[in-house]
């Protein structure tokens, strides 16, 4: 931790560490583990100079309204004069910094989703998306079914991204990367026929906004908590329960992953049972046009090399491999979700 970080938190919030730990590493945050002398631990986030304070601010708070909503998310420590965020001045590093409980004996989503994990998975996304709809953001509608996936504008930023590609020298990761858009790009009229399937409205709404597994934790078959909101803002509910039902290293790692995703459809359905069915039965297919129009991470090297780390090659490789057993299994999929939500019973929030 440095200087900058430490002082920030002494006075902002009279928290002076006992004890220090690297906390898990983030995107562009640094991350710890702070204990005090009393035994209390939190988890200190250092947002980047650059890093919107306002988006920030907002991201907690939306946080924080869906934990009023019984949801389980970790306790913001708010600053000595009641913000969820401590600002540096001009020109520190970190630029600002937050401050939530620590989630102790907990694990990310990143190594797979089994079991009973499923089916609790699916309770939370529902009492997460059931308190979002509340929100002041949330501006429940329809919309088409175009903002999971608009053809021309994914062709558009793909072969964009060939082009910036072409136009320098490449090798290791730049080439395969360049390879792997090449090959999404020649994929994409296949996903718009599957795509024309989907339903011809769908549900937006605020969601957490980046549930992937790394923001997700979990205690056994429990989830432990939900974090790093996003700031509230309309999506398409079945693009938030496909990014982290369809997480590419479950349906990498996981060969039984289309009957699980249908538990945990099946309990999101039973928990809120006015979802409309028809878009739970398109998540497999959602997922599936979703990750194959998506140009992440293949242009972190070139929009965002600091990013790109020896984890986030793997999960490149990862997503990759998920799309193409997403299409192999398509069918498989949607037969196990239909069949599921045949037989919910329900049991509201």
């Amino acid at each position: 931790m440095n200087e900058g970080t430490a002082a920030l938190l002494a006075r902002a919030y009279g928290l002076v560490p006992h004890t220090v730990e690297p906390g898990p590493a983030g995107t562009e945050s640094v991350n710890h583990i702070v204990t005090e002398a009393g035994g209390a631990r939190w988890f200190v986030k250092g947002h980047p100079p650059g890093a919107d304070p306002v988006a920030v601010e907002q991201a907690l708070e939306l946080g924080r309204f869906a934990g009023r909503a019984g949801v389980p998310v970790p306790e913001v420590r708010e600053t000595g004069d009641g913000r969820l965020l401590a600002r540096a001045p001009a020109g520190g590093s970190p630029a600002a910094v937050s401050v939530s409980a620590y989630v102790a004996g907990a694990e990310t989503a990143e190594g797979g989703l089994y079991g009973g994990r499923w089916a609790a998975v699916g309770r939370t996304l529902a009492r997460l998306h059931t308190a979002l709809a509340r929100h002041p953001g949330g501006h429940v509608r329809l919309a088409p079914s175009t903002v999971v996936h608009d053809p021309g504008a994914r062709r558009d930023r793909l072969r964009r991204l060939i082009e910036r590609y072409e136009e320098r020298p490449r090798e290791g990761f730049e080439g395969w990367a360049l390879d792997a858009a090449r090959d999404r790009l020649a994929l994409l009229p296949r996903i718009d026929e599957l795509a024309a399937a989907l339903p011809d409205r769908l549900t937006v709404q605020a969601v957490h906004g980046d549930l992937a597994s790394p923001n997700l934790l979990l205690r056994g078959e429990r989830v432990a908590a939900v974090i790093d909101f996003r700031p509230p803002g309309p999506r398409a509910a079945v693009w938030e329960i496909a990014r982290i039902g369809c997480d590419p290293r479950t349906v990498v790692t996981r060969a039984d992953w289309p009957a699980g995703l249908a538990r945990l459809i099946a309990a999101y359905r039973a928990a809120r049972p006015g979802f409309p069915a028809a878009e739970l039965a398109a998540v497999p297919r959602t997922a599936l046009c979703a990750l194959a129009g998506s140009v992440y991470p293949l242009n972190e090297p070139l929009d965002h090399p600091q990013s790109v780390t020896r984890s986030l090659r793997t999960y490149a490789v990862t997503r990759d491999r998920a799309i193409t057993l997403l299409l192999e299994r398509l069918p498989e999929a949607e037969r196990a979700v239909a069949e599921a939500l045949k037989h919910v019973r329900f049991a509201p929030l």
